[in-house]
Formats: structure tokens, sequence, C-alpha cells
């Protein structure tokens, strides 16, 4: 077992963003969704993991503090 789940856990979530990335640019490539959708997914996709990080950031500093 490992002793601390950061490194599991960051795994994870590259993970996560790397399939998603990979179906994204799949779906472009044999054209089932146009450019632009394709790029709309890509930004909204970035957004949710960026904004997902920072939600666990604050909700991680907030059980610090008590």
């Amino acid at each position: 077992m490992p002793k601390s789940k950061r490194p599991s856990l960051f795994t994870a979530i590259v993970a996560s963003f790397m399939g998603f990335g990979v179906v994204i640019i799949g779906l472009l490539a044999t054209k089932v969704v146009s450019v632009q959708v394709g790029t709309l997914m890509l930004v909204a996709s970035v957004g949710m993991h960026l904004g997902f990080g920072i939600l666990i950031a604050v909700w991680r500093l907030m059980g610090r503090l008590e």
C-alpha cells in the first residue's frame, strides 16, 4: 500500500484529463463532431478539471482550519 494517496490522486486526475482528450480528439478525427464543437468540448474539459481542482484544494484547506 502506498503511504500517501497524493501520487495516485494526481495520476487519476491526469489519466481522466488524458482520457477525455483522447476521446474528443478521436471524435474530431472521425468527423463525428465539427471543429467548433470539438474545441468547445476541449475547453469545457479543461475548465471542469481546473474548477474541480480549485474546489478540492479549498475543501482540503478548509479541513486544515478546523
